[in-house]
């Protein structure tokens, strides 16, 4: 089989991008996230402040939304070649799309933007607690499901990948 063909490269593409985004999100959970827990209220939120204004660039939103496409995409190309791996990348291609994509965009995109709309010059420390509190287990929830998730995902369109390239 050559390994160089269209539907290896999406099927490659898509599984890159899907771990690319995977290692970002566990490095926040395993890094980031502790390290921002540490910090008093006023500079925990300022600090989520800037890191929400700052990670929306062109990098990191091809790099996150690619695969919303390249994923089925592989989907179907694997299916049409006959490969049975098609349903590793279809699992991938779900659990990505609703578990990763859905969750940032249902659920941690309005916290952050809820975060964004306040005003923390000023505030007082009880009005700081309050904000950080609204804020925080909810956005680390959300952030914990789609990390899982994403590994998961990122795992299956491996499998899916070294099962299409070993034939």
């Amino acid at each position: 089989m050559d390994m160089l063909t269209f539907t290896n490269l999406i099927s490659a593409a898509g599984t890159l991008l899907t771990g690319l985004i995977a290692g970002l999100m566990f490095s926040f959970s395993v890094a980031i996230i502790p390290g921002l827990t540490r910090l008093p209220d006023a500079g925990y939120l300022q600090s989520f402040q800037h890191i929400n204004v700052s990670i929306l660039n062109p990098v990191f939103l091809f790099t996150f939304v690619v695969p919303v496409f390249l994923l089925p995409l592989a989907t179907v190309l694997l299916f049409k070649q006959g490969s049975n791996a098609w349903i590793w990348m279809l699992v991938a291609a779900i659990v990505y799309i609703i578990a990763v994509f859905g969750v940032t965009i249902g659920g941690n995109v309005p916290l952050n933007e809820a975060l964004a709309k306040a005003d923390l010059n000023g505030a007082s420390a009880d009005s700081l607690a309050a904000i950080r509190a609204a804020f925080e287990p909810g956005w680390n929830k959300l952030h914990t499901i789609r990390t899982v998730a994403n590994v998961i995902a990122a795992a299956l369109s491996i499998y899916a990948c070294i099962h299409t390239f070993k034939k």
